[in-house]
């Protein structure tokens, strides 16, 4: 799987972490891959250049086809990918409070939502898929990404405090007090709590638990032979209690049986994440 990461123009760094392109060439003749994708703390707007990936939410039975462009939401919820046989999509992966600016839509009104990029955007966003299908390389992808993000500019809500605070607690993994985030983004524990829950959807205790939680499945994704007790101790969990409860919300699963799960899954789809 070739993957590349690019930082987004200078005018789009206040909100935006990354743009980030994959491209996966499968067996044809082989078996559906079905990826397991826990939540990330981050929101983002994914596009789908070649074939259209299919999304089955935990506790569901069927996989539900995507469209091209997909808008999504903080998610807490795992899902499974099918991820077809050409699998070439983008990534604009956003900061915290990112995604409520660009949108001014309240975060925790898209808890664990996938959205069709064209309700949101409008028909311009047909245009950028068009323009993507017709790129001839991954700098061609980039350029046409920020080209449709750029016109946004205008229009993105202001900065706060907070977004910059929350930047901090995403820096230390989630492992620093809430009440010094709350300082930092110059709230008192009240107004941070409502704050947000507006522009990032979730209380930030939990939010801290889920950046720490993010850090150590992509750890395992990307080192396999780590033992789940380095893992812990590199993410700053301190007991196995929290550590295995964190798995089981987030992933869905204890960590013993999502590693069972990951030996069976040929692609690693946040193994090279960037937050």
């Amino acid at each position: 799987m070739q993957t590349k990461f690019y930082t987004p123009h200078l005018l789009l760094q206040e909100f935006v972490q990354c743009i980030m392109i994959v491209h996966a060439e499968l067996d044809k003749n082989a078996a559906p891959v079905i990826c397991p994708y826990p939540p990330t703390p981050q929101n983002s707007l994914f596009f789908y250049i070649n074939d259209p990936i299919k999304v089955q939410i935990e506790g569901k039975k069927v996989f539900l086809l995507q469209p091209k462009s997909v808008v999504v939401g903080q998610q807490l919820t795992r899902v499974m990918l099918d991820i077809n046989k050409s699998h070439k999509a983008v990534r604009v992966g956003f900061h915290p409070g990112g995604l409520h600016r660009l949108m001014g839509l309240s975060m925790a009104d898209m808890i664990d939502g996938n959205y069709d990029a064209a309700d949101i955007f409008g028909n311009e966003i047909q245009e950028v898929n068009n323009q993507l299908q017709e790129a001839e390389d991954f700098d061609a992808i980039r350029t046409i990404v920020e080209r449709f993000l750029l016109l946004k500019i205008k229009k993105l809500k202001q900065a706060l405090p907070f977004d910059k605070a929350m930047l901090e607690l995403l820096r230390l993994n989630g492992n620093v007090s809430i009440e010094k985030i709350a300082s930092l983004a110059c709230l008192s524990l009240r107004q941070f709590e409502r704050v947000s829950k507006e522009r990032i959807g979730l209380p930030p205790k939990l939010f801290a638990r889920l950046i720490r939680f993010s850090k150590a499945y992509r750890m395992r994704e990307n080192f396999p032979l780590l033992s789940w007790t380095q893992i812990a101790y590199e993410c700053g969990y301190f007991d196995q209690m929290h550590f295995i409860r964190d798995f089981k919300q987030f992933a869905g699963v204890a960590p013993g049986i999502l590693e069972k799960e990951l030996e069976n899954t040929p692609v690693r789809l946040q193994a090279d994440l960037r937050l």
